[in-house]
């Protein structure tokens, strides 16, 4: 029972997901973070299988954190995504293949474009203005079809997410409970409160 939104803008990318840690019918916490800052401009939301989420994510994070000390140089987010695409699409020729769905948004400097990319656990990779993982993309893709613009400002983003959020506290049978939002522009990534 897990969610996460992606959201470009007019200069941004939005990051959202849902807080808690589930197994079948039990809430075990109400807290979890589910996204990692893999750099100054570039945050990822994940959702799966509990186990391969968290090595996963760390792996990716780990990477690009030796990539950027190595290099003297992050990633941008086309080359992040490019590269988390083949992890996954490596692991599905091997036993242990990464059950990960997730979102990767950034904001791209030297073009001054905000990126959001969808990533399933098959290697897929997608380009898209905005986007959906878990149960609450049934609820929201089309609300964010309905109402997105690539222009829009950033309150208008912020209060499509909470449209989103609304429509799926209205709707799903299952209470979420809090997202956690980040934002990526030119300053960088920073929490906002809905």
């Amino acid at each position: 029972m897990e969610c996460s939104f992606g959201i470009t803008g007019k200069g941004y990318t939005i990051i959202a997901s849902d807080s808690n840690a589930a197994r079948s019918i039990v809430k075990m916490k109400t807290d979890e973070d589910k996204q990692k800052v893999l750099s100054d401009h570039l945050v990822m939301t994940y959702s799966g299988e509990s186990g391969d989420t968290l090595q996963f994510s760390e792996y990716i994070e780990r990477n690009l954190r030796l990539y950027g000390i190595r290099n003297h140089v992050e990633l941008r987010p086309r080359a992040a995504a490019s590269w988390i695409r083949a992890q996954i699409a490596d692991s599905l020729r091997t036993r242990n293949a990464y059950q990960v769905n997730l979102l990767l948004g950034g904001f791209d400097l030297p073009t001054s474009e905000p990126a959001l990319y969808w990533v399933d656990y098959l290697g897929t990779l997608a380009t898209v203005p905005f986007a959906a993982h878990g149960y609450g993309a049934f609820f929201a893709l089309s609300t964010l079809d309905r109402y997105h613009r690539p222009d829009m400002s950033l309150e208008e983003g912020l209060d499509l997410l909470r449209r989103c959020i609304n429509e799926l506290k209205t709707r799903f049978i299952v209470d979420l409970g809090t997202f956690k939002v980040r934002v990526v522009d030119r300053e960088g990534v920073r929490e906002v409160k809905l």
